[in-house]
């Protein structure tokens, strides 16, 4: 029997109203309890129930039962999370697999390379962990299925990869070792000819040797741009030498000039000539400084008057330059033919043109053109009436790739690359007196042997 004690807070006889009736009892009317007051008012009775039918018990048990089961509930929740992560990380594990193999697959990464034993292991250990994946995970899950599909794909591919390795890639790989042997001993056989210095008793260039440092310029490295070189009229016994440096600055001002090659390393007993010009493309012809002023002109600064004279270059298109400077539109050059201008015009819709200059009058008596684009070309030199161009294969490789022959009109594409220090060039010419190419790139002062053919291999 429950008892309970019941507090009314009024004065007067206490009516427990109670829907609860014992066995039998159909009465619904309220039933009186006597009760008492006490000093505060407040009235107290007791009451007893002998029939209380809440389940109190099961619901203590229901609310137990509700905790174990939130408990479980939350415990799922983590394993999903957790094989989620896991999933993901198979997932990433998988593309990097994929990946590689494809790479293989196409041709991307030498065979040679290729551990297949390692790649077998990985992809054993990803089928191991998604077939435990699979276990642990009840029930249907797409993702699952098409990871563990997607890992024996890719176990397929690398076995017949393998095979394919096994049957013919070392048997190619044999016979290319053979036929580059071959190669190099025919090469050998074939070296460069050796003629005195201007003949150009010849063939076109056949390779181009390592730079060789000189110095930095004198100004440093934070004057990236500029030009050097020597005498190059033909001929000349002159060891006077000069260096162009300036910033990236469209304008220079001022040449140095050293009396020998031991003066210029030495970086004494100079003179600094006051010379205004633009861009880089100047050379030093016959003790005059040729340089493209302004406005298309050819500027000839002579260093025994000190007088400069000037003259249009007709037709010259100044928005077509080399692309390592965009203030190249013109390079004076020189070799054993004499003087050179190389520009473009629009009506050969940038296409360079190659000018024969009359170092007197300095007015072009002849030009060809040829169908190199000059936008697409660093640099260019004359070699022997022969024009070499270049462009940059990398940031430490440059290509001699075309050449156009003013002799004969012929023109060739060539596949000569050669190393730089850095990755502009802003300058390279050639001289006749020493038959070497002199390079400004990025503030550093450097020369190149070159490597002719015979003559009967000239043309190309």
């Amino acid at each position: 029997m429950k008892a309970i004690t019941l507090l009314w807070f009024s004065l007067g006889i206490f009516q427990a109203h109670t829907a609860f009736a014992g066995p039998g009892d159909s009465s619904s009317k309220p039933k009186v309890v006597p009760g008492s007051s006490d000093d505060l008012g407040v009235c107290h009775c007791s009451l007893a129930i002998t029939d209380f039918t809440f389940p109190i018990e099961r619901m203590e048990l229901l609310e137990t039962s509700n905790l174990n089961l939130s408990l479980k509930f939350q415990e799922e929740i983590n394993k999903i999370q957790d094989y989620q992560h896991r999933l993901d990380t198979y997932l990433e594990n998988i593309k990097n697999l994929t990946t590689r193999v494809e790479l293989c697959n196409k041709g991307g990464v030498s065979y040679s390379e290729l551990d297949f034993e390692m790649l077998k292991l990985e992809i054993s250990e990803l089928e191991s962990l998604v077939i435990d994946l699979k276990t642990s995970l009840t029930g249907s899950n797409d993702k699952v299925r098409d990871l563990y599909i997607e890992v024996e794909n890719i176990s397929v591919i690398v076995n017949q990869l393998e095979r394919h390795d096994k049957n013919n890639i070392l048997k190619v790989r044999k016979e290319i070792a053979s036929l580059q042997k071959r190669l190099d001993e025919c090469k050998d056989s074939k070296s460069p000819i050796t003629s005195h210095y201007g003949t150009c008793q010849h063939g076109e260039i056949m390779d181009v040797g390592k730079p060789q440092i000189v110095q930095v310029n004198w100004r440093g490295t934070s004057y990236p741009s500029g030009a050097w070189g020597k005498e190059a009229f033909f001929g000349s016994t002159s060891e006077l030498h000069w260096v162009l440096s300036s910033d990236y600055n469209s304008y220079f001002t001022t040449v140095r000039l050293y009396q020998s090659y031991k003066d210029l390393r030495q970086y004494k007993t100079y003179k600094d000539q006051a010379i205004s010009g633009k861009g880089n493309a100047l050379t030093l012809y016959n003790n005059s400084f040729y340089y493209d002023c302004h406005s298309s002109r050819i500027c000839k600064f002579d260093l025994d008057t000190l007088k400069r004279e000037e003259k249009h270059v007709q037709n010259l298109a100044t928005r077509f330059f080399y692309t390592s400077n965009q203030y190249h539109n013109m390079d004076l050059e020189a070799d054993e033919y004499g003087l050179w201008v190389l520009y473009s015009r629009e009506d050969v819709l940038g296409n360079m043109v190659i000018g024969l200059v009359n170092a007197t009058s300095i007015e072009v008596i002849k030009t060809w053109t040829t169908s190199a684009y000059m936008p697409r070309v660093t640099n260019a030199f004359m070699v022997c009436g022969v024009m070499y161009a270049t462009r940059t294969l990398s940031t430490r490789e440059e290509e001699i790739f075309y050449m156009y022959d003013t002799n004969t009109g012929e023109e060739g594409h060539l596949r000569i690359p050669f190393e730089k220090l850095l990755e502009n060039i802003h300058s390279l010419s050639y001289n006749p007196n020493d038959r070497k190419l002199y390079m400004y790139n990025n503030g550093f002062e450097a020369i190149y042997d070159l490597q002719f053919k015979p003559l009967t291999e000239g043309k190309s």
